[in-house]
C-alpha cells in the first residue's frame, strides 16, 4: 500500500520530471534526460523526422514537447487543435463551487512554439491517410507526416431527448470544461433551498473515473453550505464507485448524497428536467447528465475505431494502432488497460514520445516501460484525498498491467491533501504546457 509520503514524490514536479527522465533513453542521449523539461537548448540527436500531433489536451500537448525536448532540432513537429487554448478537465468541478474560475484552467500553446520549436495550427483534421501519410484540414490544407499522432479525446453519445443545441443547453453534462461549466455553475447557484441536483454517471469506461463522484461531493458541499434542505442525487450505471470507493462513500455520507448504483438513463424530458431511467422517473432543479464516452470523431471517421467501434486498440510500447502503421493514438482516446485521465495522458505520451524518436533512428521501442496514474479530489471546498497505482508492461498479456503493492488511496480526506492537490496541479500542467 502506498503512503502519503510517497504519494507526493511520485506526481509532484520532480517525480514528473524523473518520470520523464527514466523512461526516455535513446542510448546515447540519457545525459540530457536528466535536465529539466523547461530548458529551451535542444540537442542534435541526428534523429530526423516529420511528426504530426492531432489535438492539443494533456496527450497531444506532452508528446508534441518531449519529441522537441529528447528528440533535438532534426524533428519537426506540427501540433494541430483546433482551439486557442486547452481548457483543462482537471480541478474544473472548483469552478461548480465558486473555487476555480475557467480562465484559470486555460492554458496556451505559446510555450511550446517559442520555447521547443512546435508549429501551432489552428485547424481540424478530417481525413488521415495512412498510406500517402498525410493529413487534410477542414480548409484543405494537407500535412504530410513520417509519424502521426491522434489525441483527440473523447467525444459523446447523445440520448434520447437531448438530440438539441436547446435541450443540451438545459441539460448540460460539463464533461468537456468549458461554457458548460460555467453553464451549470450558474444552474446550481440558481437552485432554491431544498431543491434537487441529480447527476448521472454512463458505464465505464469513461474519462476520469473518480471525477463524477468527486462533483457530487463539491456540489453537495456548496448546497450544504448555501441552500437549506438542498440535495444531491446521483444515478450509476455501474454497479459501484469505480475509484476512491473509501473517500466517497466517506463524503458522501458527510454531504447526505442519495447514490444508487446500477441506474441506467433510458431518455431525457429537458422541458421538465425528468429523467426516464431503469428504475423510473427522476426529476431534478438541475440535471447533470454525463452520457456514454467515444474517441473523439476524428478516430471513427477514418476507420481508426477499431475496439468496439469506440476506441482504438494500440500497441502500448509504442502507442501505435493496431491497423493502421504510422498512427499512434494516445489518451483518452486509446483502448488500454489504463484509466482515461489527463495524467496518465502525460504519462503515455512521454512512452510515445520516446518510442517514435526510436523507431525514427531505426531502433525498437523501450520493451519495459512504466506509467504512473495519480489523481487528487476534491471532498470539500478545503479538503481533499488521492489515488494512485503504477504500472508495467506485461510482455505475456502485451498490456500495461499494475505493480503489485503500488496502488493507494488517501485514509481520509484533508486540508493538507488539497494543498497537496494545488502543487500537483501546477506540476503536471507545467509539465505538459510550460
Amino acid at each position: 500500500m502506498v503512503k502519503r509520503r510517497d504519494f507526493i514524490k511520485w506526481t509532484g514536479a520532480a517525480g514528473i520530471g524523473l518520470t520523464a527522465a527514466g523512461w526516455s533513453a535513446l542510448a546515447a542521449a540519457d545525459d540530457r534526460r536528466t535536465r529539466t523539461a523547461t530548458t529551451s537548448a535542444f540537442p542534435t540527436t541526428g534523429i530526423k523526422g516529420r511528426v504530426v500531433v492531432i489535438g492539443g489536451g494533456m496527450g497531444g500537448a506532452t508528446v508534441a514537447k518531449y519529441l522537441r525536448f529528447w528528440g533535438g532540432t532534426g524533428v519537426d513537429v506540427t501540433l494541430i487543435e483546433r482551439d486557442s487554448a486547452y481548457t483543462s478537465s482537471i480541478m474544473s468541478n472548483l469552478v461548480l463551487n465558486g473555487s476555480r474560475t475557467i480562465n484559470s484552467l486555460q492554458f496556451g500553446y505559446g510555450n511550446l512554439a517559442s520555447r521547443y520549436g512546435v508549429k501551432i495550427v489552428k485547424g481540424e483534421v478530417v481525413t488521415i491517410d495512412p498510406v500517402g501519410r498525410a493529413v487534410t484540414l477542414a480548409s484543405g490544407t494537407r500535412y504530410a507526416y513520417d509519424r502521426l499522432v491522434v489525441a483527440p479525446g473523447v467525444d459523446f453519445d447523445v440520448l434520447p431527448g437531448l438530440e438539441t443545441a436547446a435541450a443540451q443547453a438545459k441539460v448540460p453534462h460539463a464533461w468537456t470544461a468549458g461554457p458548460q461549466t460555467t453553464a451549470l455553475r450558474n444552474m446550481i447557484t440558481a437552485m432554491p433551498a431544498g431543491g434537487v441536483f441529480v447527476m448521472s454517471i454512463p458505464a465505464k469506461p469513461i474519462r476520469c473515473p473518480p471525477g463524477p463522484y468527486e462533483r457530487a461531493c463539491v456540489v453537495a458541499d456548496w448546497l450544504k453550505r448555501n441552500r437549506s434542505g438542498a440535495k444531491v442525487i446521483v444515478l450509476d450505471a455501474n454497479a459501484s464507485i469505480m475509484a476512491e470507493e473509501h473517500s466517497f462513500l466517506e463524503g458522501f455520507a458527510l454531504h447526505g448524497v442519495e447514490y444508487r448504483p446500477g441506474v441506467s438513463i433510458n431518455s431525457v424530458d429537458a422541458a421538465t428536467l425528468t429523467l426516464n431511467t431503469s428504475e423510473g422517473n427522476v426529476r431534478g432543479n438541475v440535471l447533470n447528465v454525463i452520457p456514454p464516452h467515444r474517441a473523439g470523431k476524428v478516430i471513427a471517421a477514418n476507420g481508426l475505431a477499431d475496439a468496439g467501434g469506440r476506441w482504438s486498440n494500440v500497441d502500448v510500447l509504442s502507442y501505435e494502432t493496431r491497423i493502421a502503421p504510422g498512427i499512434h493514438v494516445i489518451g483518452d482516446a486509446s483502448a488500454t488497460t489504463q484509466p482515461k485521465a489527463g495524467h496518465i495522458a502525460n504519462q503515455e505520451a512521454k512512452v510515445c514520445a520516446d518510442a517514435i524518436l526510436r523507431l525514427l533512428s531505426g531502433r525498437a521501442p523501450d520493451p519495459s516501460p512504466h506509467t504512473n496514474s495519480a489523481c487528487y479530489s476534491p471532498i470539500t471546498f478545503e479538503t481533499a484525498s488521492w489515488l494512485t497505482v503504477n504500472f508495467a508492461y506485461d510482455p505475456v498479456s502485451k498490456t500495461m498491467q499494475p505493480v503489485p503493492a503500488s496502488a493507494g488511496e488517501a485514509a481520509t480526506r484533508s486540508k493538507d491533501n488539497f494543498e497537496e492537490m494545488n502543487k500537483w496541479f501546477t506540476a503536471l500542467m507545467g509539465d505538459s504546457f510550460a
